[in-house]
C-alpha cells in the first residue's frame, strides 16, 4: 500500500529554520538525509521532495478561454506544505510508524519539532464501484 506523508511547518514562517544556529540546521538536514536513506535501503521510499516556500507559491486555474489564471502568492500563510514522502508498506500502522520518526526531526537545542505529519492512502486505481 502506498501512502503520502505530508509534512506542513510548525507556525513561525516559512522559512524559520534559516533562523536556527548552525549546528541544529546540519543536524535537521543530516536527520532527514539519514531517514531518506534508511528508507531507501528498507525499499520503503517511493519518491520524497522538500517545496519551496509560499513566497514562491501561485494557485493556478483554467479561465473560460483554457488559458491559466494564477493567484498568489501567499507568504502569509500560518502553515505551509514543507514536503512530503511517497512510501510503499505492508501497513497503515507501519506508514504511521514512518511519520512519526519524521515528525520527530531535531530541531533548536536537537530538540524533537514532533510536527504534524499527515498520512493518506494513495489509491492504486479508481473505487471498485465506479462504473
Amino acid at each position: 500500500m502506498k501512502y503520502m506523508l505530508i509534512m506542513n511547518t510548525p507556525s513561525g514562517g516559512p522559512y524559520q529554520i534559516a533562523r536556527w544556529p548552525q549546528q541544529d540546521i546540519k543536524a535537521h538536514i543530516g536527520f532527514m538525509m539519514n531517514f531518506a536513506k534508511k528508507l531507501t535501503e528498507s525499499g520503503e521510499l517511493v519518491a520524497a521532495e522538500g517545496l519551496s516556500g509560499p513566497d514562491q507559491a501561485k494557485r493556478v486555474r483554467a479561465g473560460k478561454d483554457g488559458k491559466p489564471i494564477t493567484d498568489g502568492v501567499f507568504p502569509e500563510s500560518k502553515e505551509f506544505l514543507a514536503g512530503f514522502w511517497i512510501v510503499d508498506v505492508e501497513s497503515p500502522e507501519r506508514a504511521y510508524q514512518i511519520a512519526a520518526e519524521a515528525s520527530a526531526a531535531p530541531g533548536p537545542g536537537g530538540v524533537p519539532l514532533n510536527m504534524d505529519i499527515e498520512v493518506r492512502q494513495v489509491p492504486s486505481g479508481p473505487p471498485i464501484d465506479t462504473p
